[in-house]
């Protein structure tokens, strides 16, 4: 048998105390892995409670990098006020858009209202979940979060009038009448070309009582799009609000036309007709407008009404009057 040298005696020597050496280096390590994410510590590093050695370790919702402090915008510095943003915190970065997607498409819309609402609080400004928390809100009860969410799509966007023209209607919504003819003024300096400006305002105005300023805002919707028939209801509405009823008749006649199927327009056609003594043209507006919409109980008192004064030969009883085409609250793209 071949005699070893003193050199090799001594590495064999050796070979116990490494591996003992690396079996407590593993263990060390095993005991400084995470088991959850921690509160942030003072350098801004995360701190974690340690875990017993063979100790099975959660696993992340998505593997990548650890997340440091909140991503910070200067654009949109943190505000503990901040109504939009829900604070969390993950060990790894989570795409909280792509969960309130998939929320979404789940027909789950609290959930990615609440998912949208942690995209924001790492990116305040993304454009997205801004718009998509817009379209949410209103689905499930939060309509003055999607009011909020639009008035920062329009800091987002400062040449784009349509957030804020969305943001006006949610406000006539939730009676901030005020409000919503601000934002819209806003809106008229970004886009003064827009009919949809002036719709907007007049609506406004309109649910606030300012019928002058509500009728003027009509027009030059009218006179920018002379075929938006929406447009020309709210007018007629307006003028017959101001007892103007040859007016209300004329533009009514119009926007029936331009929205055939439309009951409401039929009916407000009709109240014209009538408060002008056109009994049988105020009749088959009321027809039309109830064959259009069977439902539509409005139409069905003023035909009753109609009726009955025929018949008994009474006075006029209130009409119906059917309010503005109501307010969308969907996100314009």
């Amino acid at each position: 048998m071949k005699k070893r040298s003193p050199q090799s005696r001594l590495l064999l020597s050796l070979v116990p105390a490494v591996a003992l050496l690396l079996f407590a280096a593993h263990q060390g390590i095993q005991a400084l892995r995470p088991s959850a994410p921690g509160p942030l510590g003072p350098s801004g590093l995360a701190s974690f409670p340690p875990v017993l050695p063979g100790q099975a370790l959660p696993l992340a919702a998505e593997q990548g990098v650890p997340t440091a402090d909140v991503a910070s915008n200067p654009e949109f510095p943190e505000r503990p006020s901040d109504a939009l943003r829900l604070p969390h915190e993950h060990l790894y970065r989570v795409n909280h858009l792509a969960r309130a997607r998939t929320l979404r498409d789940m027909g789950d819309p609290a959930g990615a209202l609440t998912e949208c609402r942690r995209a924001l609080h790492d990116a305040p400004g993304d454009e997205e979940a801004l718009r998509l928390l817009a379209r949410l809100g209103p689905l499930v009860g939060h309509p003055d979060l999607a009011a909020l969410a639009l008035s920062r799509l329009g800091n987002v966007l400062p040449e784009d009038a349509s957030p804020l023209i969305q943001q006006a209607r949610l406000l006539i919504s939730l009676s901030a009448f005020p409000e919503a003819v601000r934002v819209g003024e806003e809106a008229l300096l970004r886009a003064p070309e827009e009919p949809e400006v002036y719709q907007v305002l007049g609506l406004a105005h309109l649910a606030a009582g300012e019928l002058p300023r509500a009728i003027l805002r009509f027009q030059q919707a009218v006179h920018l799009a002379p075929e938006y028939g929406h447009a020309l209801n709210n007018l007629g509405f307006a003028w017959l609000r101001a007892n103007e009823n040859q007016k209300a008749a004329e533009v009514l006649a119009r926007a029936a036309a331009l929205l055939p199927h439309a009951g409401h327009v039929h009916n407000n056609l009709g109240v014209a007709y009538e408060r002008l003594g056109r009994t049988d043209e105020a009749q088959a507006a009321y027809a039309s407008a109830t064959r259009l919409s069977p439902r539509y109980v409005k139409a069905h008192v003023n035909v009753s009404r109609m009726k009955a004064v025929a018949r008994l030969g009474e006075g006029p009883s209130p009409f119906q009057e059917e309010h503005p085409v109501p307010v969308s609250q969907e996100l314009e793209r």
